[in-house]
């Protein structure tokens, strides 16, 4: 049996989740691809269909400064749901998006497997 601190990985899951909005907002890809699983999948419902994103493409669009923005427009808030084996939820919200994780522990630290988001 695993037994985890769970107050660190919450910790660890929040700082994953800040490297991937406060990088998106600074532009830097080192944070975001730190975030990211390679396998990600970053969805949207748009029109009633369903876009996606990888994790290069967001690597990429980070790189690209796509998401600048100076920090009064961010008012970034995040909430850890859950914490659990291996396996992690948490909320994103900023002043222009929702975002919702879902992370896992890998041997590199929590990354991000899966968003789903929206504007606001």
């Amino acid at each position: 049996m695993i037994i985890s601190d769970v107050s660190t990985d919450e910790a660890l899951v929040a700082e994953a989740a800040l490297d991937y909005i406060e990088g998106w907002f600074e532009g830097d890809a080192e944070r975001m691809e730190r975030a990211l699983h390679p396998e990600l999948a970053k969805r949207r419902l748009e029109d009633g269909r369903l876009t996606m994103l990888t994790a290069q493409q967001m690597i990429e669009k980070t790189a690209s400064g796509m998401g600048k923005r100076p920090v009064d427009e961010r008012a970034i808030e995040i909430t850890v749901e859950h914490v659990g084996e291996g396996v992690a939820n948490a909320t994103v919200l900023s002043a222009p998006f929702v975002d919702y994780l879902q992370l896992a522990r890998t041997d590199d630290g929590w990354k991000i497997v899966n968003v789903l988001w929206q504007p606001r």
